[in-house]
């Protein structure tokens, strides 16, 4: 059963696809949590920095997965349908995320 993003019919992710980012924000959400510890047990700044790093940049690479199967899947078959509602959204989408 495909699953729909407002009234986007073909906006269907995979279980797996879905899977790989839910693990990846569970890693980085484990990794901000320790940062947030490390913050509480007064941790040297530059080593609190560093892993906030770490966070930024698993948060930055899980976006990156997002995007690659959205253009793969929703966007391939929004052009197939010219849902031109879709692609102005995902653009909003990538304009705000960058």
């Amino acid at each position: 059963m495909k699953e729909q993003h407002h009234n986007h019919p073909n906006h269907y992710h995979s279980p797996e696809h879905k899977q790989k980012v839910i693990n990846r924000l569970s890693r980085a959400i484990g990794h901000l949590n320790r940062v947030k510890q490390m913050v509480a047990d007064d941790a040297d700044c530059s080593d609190v920095l560093m892993q906030l790093s770490a966070v930024e940049a698993a948060l930055h690479n899980t976006g990156k997965v997002i995007i690659n199967e959205h253009i793969d899947h929703c966007i391939y078959h929004a052009l197939e349908d010219h849902d031109t509602e879709m692609l102005s959204e995902f653009r909003e989408a990538i304009s705000k995320y960058m």
